[in-house]
């Protein structure tokens, strides 16, 4: 098993979910309008799931010998309450194909319980995006 390739890519998930963390909380205190009230509370709640995924990515780093990463990755912030919508989807498709690029790295590197762990929080970003589509409408 490459720790350093693991490492890294579960630092850059860390990474990704300290950017959704700020993303989400931003999201939950500048959205306005008539729909506000009821999704600004999702903002809030998913903040909360990303800072739980964030945290056990943490520990796993520092379990394999790593430093967790303490750097955010690019944030998006503002606008209407629909474009606030659209980029946490945006966000959260990423995020999708990511894990599941991981969980074939940690597969291929012969790490089951790193990939174990992303299976769930991909389980996760799924039940988000899926949410969003639900909110815009847009379900396939």
């Amino acid at each position: 098993m490459s720790k350093a390739k693991i490492v890294e890519a579960l630092n850059q998930d860390r990474a990704d979910e300290l950017a959704a963390i700020m993303q989400y909380m931003g999201h939950h205190y500048e959205g306005e309008g008539m729909e506000s009230p009821g999704i600004i509370e999702i903002f809030k709640s998913v903040a909360l799931d990303e800072m739980k995924h964030a945290e056990i990515l943490a520990e796993r780093i520092a379990y394999l010998g790593g430093r967790p990463t303490q750097t955010p990755s690019a944030i998006k912030r503002g606008g209407k309450l629909k474009k606030m919508v659209q980029d946490d989807l945006a966000a959260e498709n990423g995020a999708i194909k990511q894990y599941k690029e991981h969980i074939k790295l940690c597969d291929e590197l012969g790490d089951p319980t790193s990939r174990l762990m992303l299976e769930g929080i991909l389980a996760d970003e799924e039940g988000h995006a899926d949410g969003w589509e639900t909110v815009l409408g847009s379900k396939k």
